[in-house]
């Protein structure tokens, strides 16, 4: 035994270093070192060197603890051998003082390894302080006096007392044993009478395992801590963590019945969430409250009530439009509407009236209901210039919006049904505004245009487009499409140089992937076989030329090799490759 002392007093020694950079290695040892005291024999004999030792190591645990310097798991293995040294080196009767250090060390010790999900170890050391506690107990009451440092003394010990089993409930529900759990709860709530200060303090822990247990989707047992957390909160209302926390536990315990069972357990949820909205009112209360309606398959008047009660309340605008959604999500179409029209009126003063507004349109727009949705739409566009403007969030959504009903429409090819949702898209732009987005908006009109074959508002679009964002290979495609309708050859040529040139620059914006996947090259191709389709052979010349400039990818040369010979162009064709053969076919400069 000699030889273990010598060597933790060593380890000791080298871990308190000044100058130790990485104290893992000797924590290590002093943890294996000290494996051979597993059951606490006394075995040690009073050494006060030793118990010195102790407390050196202790404290330095609790100083390296404020920094980064050991972690958690560090920290309760420095604990862990300070604590077994100190018990084992225990003298036959140790004093009021020795009890109380060791009651600080086995109950710190045993919450560190609690933290460290070691439940095993945390509560030898948990049981090692539940022991010293009732010895420091005894002693004090033994003396048969009642004056006040001794009365003091003693609440301190059943104030350590109660926390301890606090902790030990904590580590029984960690290792599934409810049972064990309730035991200790009972014990902390028997001695709440002599300390009412402690209220607080075990209607929270009861709190947090009633989360933990829902977590876990244990609604059973969640239900009871969480009754047992408010019951307790009411035990002393001086003390009582207050109205708005018991109301916040009354709203947890309504969402396990909630999610336990709903149809089964929908009036205890409501008598829950009832009772958390009389003790502190709160938003998401009332909300809570007709989620359990609805999901409890609860009457039209009921429901009407609670979302009348809801708006009376004063809840933010964001509440009610949840509460909107969840009203469609459950398929009360109707109440949703109702209630939607009753939240715009009642905000219409609000600044954040226009996501109402928008969530109006989207709701309209997806029941097929595109009459009353538009008419919504026009009266949105009029009071946006009307002293009630979208914010850029909700006018954000709109455009998306629009575009995806308008791209939907042209796939369909409702023309005209896509110009007038791109044409509301572009009502919120204004007169000379710069914006990419408003460039690729008028390229879309003009398609939408070329196919109804109205040409020159299809002009007029692409005018716009190209002042908005000139750069860009989409809006010179749509030039070039322009062009060739018109029988332009000049515009054409013009525009096949510009795609070119722009495919040779950094590409930015939308343009990158296009490039980036050499589809520029495509994009002439497409522009000469459309010049080829409409008989115009020299400016589908200039493309196909451009082709094999601009790509270097093989197969695009040779198809547009191809191109020429199908469509008899016998123009001949300039291609700055060296050598690009392709079975019988040749290319050479």
């Amino acid at each position: 035994m000699d030889q273990f002392v010598s060597n933790v007093k060593c380890l000791t020694e080298h871990l308190l270093q000044k100058q130790l950079t990485n104290p893992d290695e000797v924590i290590e040892k002093l943890f294996c070192e000290i494996s051979v005291l597993e059951d606490f024999p006394k075995v040690i004999p009073l050494d006060l060197q030793l118990e010195e030792t102790a407390i050196h190591l202790w404290n330095w645990a609790v100083t390296k603890r404020v920094g980064t310097a050991i972690n958690e798991h560090q920290k309760a293995k420095v604990r862990h051998v300070a604590c077994r040294l100190l018990f084992s080196s225990e003298p036959e009767n140790p004093t009021e003082g020795a009890v109380r250090k060791q009651i600080l060390m086995a109950s710190k010790t045993g919450r560190t390894w609690l933290d460290c999900k070691n439940t095993q170890l945390a509560d030898d050391f948990l049981g090692l302080a539940v022991k010293s506690l009732e010895k420091l107990y005894s002693r004090l009451t033994s003396r048969g006096d009642a004056g006040t440092d001794i009365n003091t003394s003693k609440g301190d010990v059943e104030k350590d007392l109660l926390r301890v089993l606090s902790y030990q409930a904590e580590s029984a529900l960690a290792q599934d044993d409810h049972g064990q759990a309730v035991a200790c709860m009972q014990r902390c709530k028997d001695m709440l009478q002599r300390l009412p200060k402690e209220t607080g303090y075990l209607s929270l822990v009861c709190y947090n395992f009633g989360v933990d247990s829902y977590n876990q989707k244990k609604y059973e047992q969640s239900s009871f801590w969480l009754s047992q957390s408010y019951d307790i909160g009411k035990i002393n209302m001086k003390y009582s963590p207050g109205a708005e926390v018991q109301a916040k536990v009354l709203r947890l315990l309504a969402t396990v019945y909630l999610d336990w069972d709903c149809q089964q357990l929908m009036e205890k949820a409501l008598s829950a969430v009832s009772l958390a909205n009389k003790q502190c009112l709160h938003p998401s209360g009332l909300y809570l409250k007709i989620r359990i309606l609805l999901r409890g398959g609860a009457l039209e008047d009921h429901i009407t009530a609670g979302v009348t009660e809801l708006l009376e309340s004063e809840v933010p605008l964001e509440v009610c439009l949840r509460t909107v959604e969840l009203l469609m999500a459950e398929d009360r179409e109707t109440l949703a509407f109702d209630f939607l029209k009753r939240v715009c009126q009642h905000f219409e003063s609000s600044p954040e009236l226009s996501s109402a507004l928008v969530l109006h349109i989207e709701l309209l727009l997806q029941r097929g209901q595109e009459l009353l949705g538009k008419q919504k739409i026009e009266d949105v566009i009029a009071g946006h210039y009307a002293g009630k403007p979208l914010s850029p969030r909700n006018l954000a959504c709109l455009h998306l919006l629009f575009w995806d009903k308008a791209s939907k429409c042209f796939e369909a090819e409702s023309f005209s049904e896509a110009l007038q949702w791109y044409s509301y898209s572009l009502s919120f732009y204004k007169a000379g505004q710069m914006e990419p987005n408003l460039a690729k908006l008028q390229r879309n009109r003009a398609s939408c245009f070329l196919r109804l074959q109205q040409l020159d508002k299809a002009k007029e679009a692409i005018k716009e487009a190209k002042r908005c964002d000139p750069n860009s290979i989409f809006t010179q495609f749509s030039v070039f499409k322009i062009a060739i309708l018109e029988g332009n050859v000049e515009l054409g040529t013009e525009a096949v140089k510009a795609i070119t040139a722009l495919a040779r620059c950094p590409a930015t914006g939308e343009d990158r992937l296009l490039v980036a996947d050499n589809a520029a090259s495509n994009l002439l191709r497409l522009a000469a076989q459309i010049a080829l389709e409409n008989k115009q052979q020299d400016i589908a010349m200039k493309a196909l030329e451009s082709v094999c400039d601009h790509s270097t990818d093989d197969a695009q040369v040779l198809t547009a090799v191809r191109s020429v010979s199908t469509h008899s162009v016998t123009r001949r064709l300039t291609v700055h490759a060296p050598f690009v053969s392709y079975g019988s076919v040749v290319c050479r400069n």
